[in-house]
C-alpha cells in the first residue's frame, strides 16, 4: 500500500506502517519533526519510509490519487482551514482508497481533552477566525468537512477509540514529556511562564495526571484518552 501520514511527527504511526510493509510518506509541517523522522527510518533501515516538509491545507507536490491509505493521527486536525485540509486529503487519495483520522473530543472527561482545555486558559487568545483543532472530534463538523469535499455521506463513518499512554515512570514523568514536546502545553507554558503562572498550570495539570491514572503503582502510569476514529471511503 501507498500510505501518506499527515502531520507524522517524528514518525510515531508512520514507522510501523512502514514496518509492515507500507510504501510510506510522512508529512509535517515542523523541519525538526521531519528531520527527526528521517534519522528514525534512516537508523532502522526503512527505505519505505521518508519524510517530508508539507501544509495539510495545501500539499503542494502530492499529484491527485496517489495514496491507497491517507492516516492522521491527531495530526491534521490542528491544521488551519479544515475544510481545505479535507478536501487535500480526498484530493491525494485513490478512489477506493481510505482516509483515516484519529481526533480528540472537545470536552472528552479524558486526559488529552482536558490537558488541552486547561492549557487553553493559560495561552494567549487565538487569532481573529480561528477554528479550534477540537472542532475535528465533532461528527456532524467531520460529516460538513467531507462531503464538501465531495465525499457521500453515507461513506463516513466513526467509532469511540482509545488510547493508553502507559510509561514505567510516575505520572509526572509523562507530564514533563508533555511540557517539553507537545504543542499546546508547550505554548501554554511559555505563556505561563511570562505572566507568573507557570506554577499554578503545573499544579493544575500535575493533578489531573495523577487523578486519572489507572495503574496499581504510584511509580507507573497507565492512562486512557478515548479519541473519535473517523474512516472515510473514497468512491
Amino acid at each position: 500500500m501507498k500510505v501518506l501520514d499527515l502531520g507524522c511527527g517524528d514518525g510515531t504511526t508512520a514507522i510501523p506502517e512502514a514496518k509492515l510493509g507500507a510504501d510510506v510518506l510522512g508529512v509535517d509541517i515542523a523541519a525538526y519533526l521531519v528531520a527527526a523522522g528521517n534519522a528514525r527510518a534512516k537508523e532502522l533501515g526503512l527505505a519505505n519510509c521518508t519524510f517530508q516538509e508539507g501544509d495539510a491545507s495545501y500539499l503542494a507536490g502530492l499529484k491527485d490519487h496517489t495514496f491507497d491509505l491517507v492516516v492522521s493521527i491527531f495530526g491534521a486536525m490542528f491544521a488551519p482551514k479544515p475544510f481545505d485540509v479535507a478536501k487535500e486529503m480526498v484530493r491525494v487519495t485513490k478512489p477506493g482508497g481510505r482516509i483515516v483520522m484519529g481526533n480528540w473530543i472537545p470536552n472528552d472527561p479524558t486526559l488529552v481533552a482536558q490537558v488541552l482545555k486547561i492549557s487553553g486558559a493559560y495561552s494567549p487568545p487565538p487569532p481573529e477566525g480561528f477554528i479550534s483543532p477540537m472542532t475535528w472530534g465533532v461528527e456532524a463538523n467531520v460529516i460538513e468537512r467531507f462531503t464538501g469535499a465531495g465525499v457521500p455521506k453515507e461513506n463516513i463513518s466513526f467509532m469511540r477509540d482509545t488510547y493508553t499512554f502507559a510509561n514505567s515512570a510516575p505520572p509526572s514523568a509523562l507530564l514533563n514529556a508533555f511540557r517539553s514536546f507537545y504543542g499546546p502545553t508547550m505554548n501554554a507554558f511559555e505563556a505561563a511562564d511570562k505572566n507568573g503562572k507557570a506554577t499554578d498550570l503545573h499544579k493544575e495539570l500535575d493533578a489531573l495526571f495523577n487523578s486519572q491514572n489507572k495503574s496499581a503503582s504510584k511509580d507507573a502510569t497507565s492512562i486512557p484518552a478515548t479519541f473519535l476514529r473517523v474512516t472515510v471511503k473514497r468512491h
